[in-house]
């Protein structure tokens, strides 16, 4: 099976659809064909495109990627996996959640039993 994600005119993931891919662009073709519009492969190893589309992620002709929605204004895009990343590193010690006022890691407040 092989996995395209549809485009509106801003490069923005408005669906992601699983194709038959017996033949070359046999998928590609249908979804094509049968809903219009603009296709991209996706991938769930992320051997192309280096991400898994998602919808309202974007797809970056230029760096052939698809780029989740950046979750707070203090992250950075890593150019080499397309993924934000925290201008802290994550804990290994723990669950943590990001607290962007203070721009670190706070340790996860979990449900008592």
């Amino acid at each position: 099976m092989s996995h395209f994600a549809q485009l509106d005119e801003n490069n923005i993931v408005i669906r992601v659809l699983v194709g038959d891919n017996k033949a070359p662009d046999e998928g590609y073709s249908y979804f094509v064909e049968t809903y219009g519009g603009t296709w991209v492969q996706t991938s769930f190893n992320g051997r192309i495109r280096k991400n898994y589309a998602g919808i309202g992620y974007i797809y970056d002709e230029i760096r052939d990627a698809f780029i989740s929605p950046k979750p707070y204004p203090s992250w950075d895009l890593n150019e080499d996996t397309c993924q934000w990343e925290a201008p802290e590193p994550y804990p290994t010690d723990g669950i943590y959640t990001w607290n962007e006022n203070e721009l670190s890691w706070d340790a996860a407040k979990l449900p008592t039993e």
